[in-house]
């Protein structure tokens, strides 16, 4: 089956596509101690974040954390879907891709408004089986003044079968890197950025979980931690701000296992790529960036 193909499957998709178009609205305040364990987990120099004082838009991540009751999470540690998310009737949960439009930096002690909509829901089949995605945009406001716009593309998928899911289709050839850097995600880091966004999914920190249930051989890094590491990668590399990313989670990256990331940029136009690859050199994460040239 060509895999753009809507599948023939007893899941209603009818009903979750009623989801469309439903709409929410949270309120956060960017806070110091929030930026300080970024900056930690970057492996930044400690300093004193004050009211006023700017940081990266693209450390969004520390806001707009989900706080669901403690008593309503699933077994895999997801909030419940039915809410705001429509209802999948599949087991597992993952972030597919991003992309992003940045428009100005955060600023500290202010408070930020996120609007949110669910824009679309299609069910596909793919070659680990049956997936829906269910995409969503995301409007940060600062009194008004847009600060960043996400789109989020959320996949659910099956139960793991035995032996693992085949692999994915390979992205098309990338330019030569200009810069490059090796990593190890250790589990104080999946900890540390799991405790700032309070992801609790269990795959990222639970090793018999991440095994037995979803059929990992490891703990699973967040694509979310690796994406902040490029976004800072590029940032520090081209020496401006991020204008906007359009990013893919092509496979999963475990603990413990070398990382390479790379990034290659025109200096004239600044868009390019940046990727990370895992320790047999193929694509994790594929961004495409346009930087704000200095």
């Amino acid at each position: 089956m060509n895999p753009e193909q809507t599948p023939k499957t007893p899941i209603d998709i009818d009903h979750l596509r009623t989801w469309i178009g439903r709409q929410q609205m949270r309120a956060d305040y960017v806070c110091s101690s929030g930026a300080a364990r970024i900056a930690a987990l970057l492996d930044r120099d400690e300093q004193e974040y004050a009211p006023g004082q700017r940081v990266s838009a693209a450390w969004y991540v520390m806001l707009f954390t989900p706080t669901e009751r403690q008593s309503r999470l699933g077994p895999d540690g997801h909030p419940p879907k039915g809410d705001f998310l429509p209802p999948v009737p599949l087991a597992r949960r993952m972030f597919a891709g991003r992309r992003n439009e940045f428009h100005d930096d955060l600023e500290i002690g202010r408070r930020v408004v996120r609007r949110s909509e669910i824009r679309d829901v299609q069910l596909k089949e793919g070659a680990s089986g049956l997936m829906c995605f269910v995409t969503l945009r995301h409007e940060f406001l600062d009194d008004e003044r847009l600060l960043l716009v996400e789109e989020q593309d959320v996949v659910y998928r099956g139960p793991a079968q035995p032996g693992g899911a085949k692999s994915p289709r390979k992205p098309a050839a990338l330019p030569t890197a200009t810069a490059h850097k090796e990593l190890v995600f250790d589990p104080t880091m999946l900890l540390r950025y799991s405790a700032i966004t309070f992801n609790a999914h269990r795959i990222h920190y639970d090793a018999e979980y991440a095994r037995e249930v979803e059929r990992y051989p490891a703990l699973v890094v967040n694509g979310g931690l690796t994406t902040l590491f490029l976004w800072d990668f590029a940032t520090q590399q081209a020496g401006g701000r991020i204008r906007a990313s359009r990013s893919r989670n092509l496979r999963p990256l475990f603990v413990g296992r070398p990382v390479g990331l790379n990034l290659a940029l025109d200096a004239q136009t600044g868009r390019g790529h940046a990727w990370a690859v895992n320790d047999q050199g193929e694509t994790a994460v594929l961004i495409e960036l346009e930087m704000e040239r200095p």
